[in-house]
């Protein structure tokens, strides 16, 4: 018998929407994760907030919705508010009730600064990594390290150079702009930087990654001016911090950009065995460089296994680029930049590690 369509919809429903999401669906074991690293950091986060005045949105909510923007790709928090006042699978997550009013979307505006100063996002990286199922995952000394261009939010007519306050900048060809003599009006902080040779140039931020090579989880990560040195520099950084943490000698898997001397000394010094590519390729005047990685390094099995591992860095990358939010930021400043690159290496691990229990 046919049924008919009436316009007119029930006032009340009494279903939960705990029972309206699957049981399989894979946002419920990211959400289970995500539940016990917020109640971790609850003390961290009371210490941002004062005890008098009018109560405001709980920030479990607000890192829950940045952390849905990331997952699935939302370019901005007003379009995540848009989707969050219809979409029931959202509501659930963040942990809003069918009839609960959304936020204002300058609630991110307001808070991302108090989230920033309290280095939360780094503290939900740190306890999420020692979260009981997800430490027998991770490796103790065997990691990789890798960068990658995060384009600016600044267009080319904003490089102007620095001492021509009336230049528009539309006409630009046939110049030389280097980033000695020109900086860009709309983020200053972003370098114009080409990946390799032939490659067209734009202003963008230089995103590194610390990944261990038992599963391929990011296990720190950082965010700096793009030039030739930020990677090696950058590398040096969080391997000392992390052989710091780790207190034991480490070994870490780098590609050719990071073969040099200077380098390779660096990180001998901090007690971390270099597994670097050896970049013994033709310069532009035929010469043939020399590689700081000789035999007594390359012999060994561990070094040809880094070799093998480091590639899966490029995951990391790949799903926050086509996935997440991370091939061309929505924010200026390179701690804005950073905050959000923090979050597509949670939401990359966040999605990882639920299948790698499973398995």
């Amino acid at each position: 018998m046919r049924g008919w369509f009436r316009e007119q919809t029930k006032m009340f429903s009494y279903v939960r929407p705990e029972q309206r999401i699957p049981a399989d669906h894979p946002l419920r074991a990211i959400r289970a994760l995500a539940r016990d690293v917020l109640k971790s950091l609850s003390h961290s986060l009371g210490k941002l907030y004062s005890h008098e005045g009018r109560p405001s949105i709980p920030p479990e909510q607000l890192i829950s919705a940045l952390l849905l923007q990331v997952l699935y790709g939302i370019r901005s928090e007003r379009r995540l508010m848009e989707e969050l006042d219809y979409n029931l699978l959202y509501r659930w997550f963040v942990g809003l009730e069918a009839d609960d009013p959304v936020w204002d979307v300058t609630v991110f505006t307001k808070n991302r600064e108090r989230l920033e100063k309290g280095a939360i996002f780094q503290k939900f990286m740190a306890k999420l990594l020692e979260h009981e199922t997800v430490r027998p995952l991770l490796s103790d000394e065997h990691f990789s390290v890798d960068g990658t261009l995060i384009e600016a939010w600044a267009s080319h007519k904003s490089f102007k150079p620095k001492n021509d306050k009336d230049s528009d900048g539309t006409d630009f060809h046939g110049q030389k702009r280097k980033n000695d003599t020109h900086q860009s009006t709309t983020d200053p902080q972003a370098k114009l930087y080409r990946k390799a040779t032939g490659r067209e140039a734009k202003l963008s931020f230089m995103g590194h990654v610390v990944m261990e090579n038992r599963n391929g989880l990011a296990v720190d990560g950082c965010v700096t001016e793009a030039n030739g040195t930020a990677e090696r520099r950058a590398s040096e950084g969080l391997l000392k911090r992390l052989a710091k943490r780790k207190r034991r000698r480490l070994s870490v898997g780098e590609d050719k950009a990071y073969d040099t001397s200077d380098h390779i000394d660096a990180l001998r010094k901090i007690n971390v065995t270099p597994h670097v590519a050896q970049n013994d390729s033709a310069t532009k005047t035929g010469k043939r460089r020399k590689s700081a990685i000789d035999a007594r390094t390359t012999r060994h099995i561990g070094y040809r296994m880094s070799q093998s591992r480091r590639a899966m860095i490029e995951c990391i990358f790949g799903w926050g680029k086509q996935h997440g939010t991370m091939r061309k930021t929505k924010h200026r400043g390179c701690v804005r930049v950073a905050s959000d690159f923090l979050l597509n290496l949670i939401g990359y691990n966040l999605v990882r590690i639920p299948k790698l229990i499973a398995a």
